[in-house]
């Protein structure tokens, strides 16, 4: 049974910085490309950040690049998300989720076999 549980969100103040986790389980996480995808309250869920199965290779959504870096720990079956100069537009529940590589980058959601329950991020101005 596959599992992938988010952590690290919460409350922080603009300009502030958050680290997400994501803990996998029941896959052969190497393998695997992860995502960082974020849904806001009537929004679609959209990408912020992939990488795949080394790590060697990432793509990031505009809005992420230059403030957000995704990571790997492939030995922790792990995956990160540093979240720096954060913006209340950035408020959002946030899922990590995980794809068979198929086709690099996947950003859409139905390229992701295997999803999280979600952590709320909430940046205040």
């Amino acid at each position: 049974q596959v599992q992938l549980v988010e952590s690290g969100g919460g409350l922080v103040q603009a300009g502030g910085s958050l680290r997400l986790s994501c803990a996998a389980s029941g896959l052969a996480f190497r393998f695997y490309t992860m995502g960082w995808f974020r849904q806001a309250p009537g929004k679609e869920r959209q990408i912020i950040a992939v990488i795949n199965g080394s790590g060697g290779s990432t793509y990031y959504e505009d809005s992420a690049k230059g403030r957000f870096t995704v990571s790997r720990d492939n030995a922790k079956k792990t995956v990160y998300l540093r979240m720096n100069s954060l913006k209340p537009e950035d408020t959002a529940a946030y899922y990590c989720a995980a794809a068979v590589s198929r086709n690099w980058p996947e950003r859409t959601r139905d390229e992701f076999d295997y999803w999280g329950q979600g952590t709320q991020v909430t940046v205040s101005s």
